[in-house]
């Protein structure tokens, strides 16, 4: 790889890198951790600390937050962190119109040219 695109994709990613595309714990947690922890993320949801909360479910796997997150990032129309959240929670009922709306556009597109 081009050590120029190397450089322009490590300054593009950002501190919190690539999709999380994996639903296996780097660190493990007994399920009262995991119990304390989405308590907490709930609060910092509520308290509107979104991003905060949003790293705890992630690191918990907790599907009803992640399904949250991903209605919040709907509702910014960010639709790639939507995607991104019901696919770590498991939500196809959510993500699969989503990736439908952004498949129909792709394929609008691919047509014109």
């Amino acid at each position: 790889m081009d050590d120029n695109l190397k450089k322009r994709i490590e300054q593009k990613q950002g501190s919190a890198g690539f999709i999380k595309t994996t639903d296996f714990q780097t660190v493990p947690l007994s399920d009262q951790q995991k119990v304390a922890l989405n308590r907490r993320a709930n609060a910092l949801f509520n308290e509107g600390k979104f991003d905060m909360a949003e790293r705890i479910y992630v690191t918990t796997g907790y599907s009803d937050g992640l399904s949250r997150t991903g209605d919040r990032y709907l509702e910014k129309k960010d639709y790639l962190n939507a995607i991104r959240m019901y696919t770590l929670a498991h939500n196809q009922r959510k993500s699969a119109p989503i990736i439908e709306k952004i498949a129909s556009v792709v394929s609008v597109m691919l047509k014109d040219e």
